[in-house]
């Protein structure tokens, strides 16, 4: 189930940035070459990038490739290590389901309920910040996974770092 969940975040991810990339190309030929920007790209372009953002940051996580300090979990073995990487997951859990799903929720309903839209575009404002929960959901979903995975003696399926162009 996490490979499906990886594999459409990521096409999600392509797809919003492929059209962020296209309104502000539009907006910078409007702006330049017309000499009439165009409103709606602008806005547009501002409510993809905090949906890439929110989305992106949920998938990082899931991929292993966040920001981390990791200089304590790498000193410690057995079971110290086991837990404060099970505490690390519960704490991250933990705002993710406070901040993200509860806080954010009641963002989206409040803002749903005042019939707050866009001034360009004209969509319920509750949309745009619909991403806040939708990520934080995503990543519940993957320290729970992650947890399942260190209780079962696993080591989470993840990418390493190394193995990335910097190495």
């Amino acid at each position: 189930m996490r490979k499906s969940v990886d594999a459409i975040l990521r096409w999600a991810i392509i797809a919003i940035f492929t059209v962020l990339v296209a309104c502000v190309v539009w907006q910078v030929a409007s702006r330049f070459i017309f000499g009439t920007p165009s409103t709606v790209t602008d806005e547009l372009a501002r409510f993809l990038f905090m949906w890439v953002a929110l989305i992106g940051g949920a998938y990082t996580l899931g991929q292993g490739r966040h920001l981390a300090i990791d200089l304590l979990p790498m000193t410690l073995t057995g079971t110290r290590k086991l837990l404060l990487e099970l505490l690390i997951l519960a704490l991250i859990c933990a705002f993710a389901g406070v901040v993200m799903i509860y806080g954010g929720s009641l963002l989206v309903m409040k803002t749903l309920a005042s019939g707050q839209v866009t001034p360009s575009l004209q969509i319920p404002m509750g949309y745009v910040y619909g991403a806040i929960p939708f990520s934080g959901a995503v990543m519940i979903f993957y320290c729970l996974t992650f947890a399942a995975d260190l209780l079962n003696g696993k080591r989470p399926q993840i990418e390493s770092i190394s193995a990335g162009p910097l190495s």
